[in-house]
């Protein structure tokens, strides 16, 4: 190398920027730390805002998750993990319908703000469709949360109606069989039967 007035010349040919890594997004259990991530995705105004859900006060938020949610056998619940960062979570869990009485199966998930618009909400909901197989399986997510919407119906969720959550209306969404990629072929590449 020489330099030159205006710095050190190099002889190396240049090297264009690397595109960012893709993050790594995997499901785990939830850990007894990732809470008080949940809480503080929790609290977040613009979450809220596009939920329609709103923040809780810290007891009441840990109540709900150590009783309603972790202590519930029912409930398959699993912690968004990023690049071994909590990024979020997802949760399945039974409800019964006020009309019918009848028992359905609902999903629901949070990610926090930084992890919005990345792909890690579709990859994320595809592993935990792979792990969560009862179907019907219902979403209601607000009818403004547009995002949320798609996302569920990129994973193959129909509109059937809508459900009131107080003053707000919410899309109710079913995903009725399962995705026929999760199902792994045999050795001449045709599906298994059933």
């Amino acid at each position: 190398m020489s330099d030159d007035a205006y710095g050190p010349r190099a002889t190396q040919p240049h090297t264009p920027p690397q595109p960012h890594a893709r993050p790594r997004v995997r499901l785990r259990t939830v850990r007894d730390t990732d809470l008080e991530v949940f809480f503080e995705q929790e609290q977040d105004p613009e979450a809220t805002r596009r939920s329609r859900f709103p923040a809780r006060p810290r007891d009441r938020f840990m109540t709900h998750w150590t009783t309603r949610i972790l202590g519930d056998p029912t409930v398959l619940v699993r912690t968004v993990d990023v690049d071994g960062t909590p990024a979020g979570s997802i949760v399945a869990w039974w409800e019964k319908d006020a009309d019918t009485g009848e028992d359905r199966r609902f999903i629901g998930y949070w990610l926090g703000r930084p992890h919005w618009g990345r792909g890690i909400g579709t990859e994320a909901l595809a592993l935990f469709l792979r792990e969560e197989r009862t179907r019907p399986l219902h979403a209601d997510p607000f009818t403004g949360n547009t995002a949320s919407v798609r996302l569920l119906e990129r994973h193959g969720f129909r509109r059937t109606g809508t459900l009131r959550h107080g003053e707000d209306v919410h899309d109710l969404l079913v995903l009725d069989v399962p995705d026929v990629s999760d199902v792994p072929e045999v050795s001449d590449g045709t599906p298994p039967q059933a």
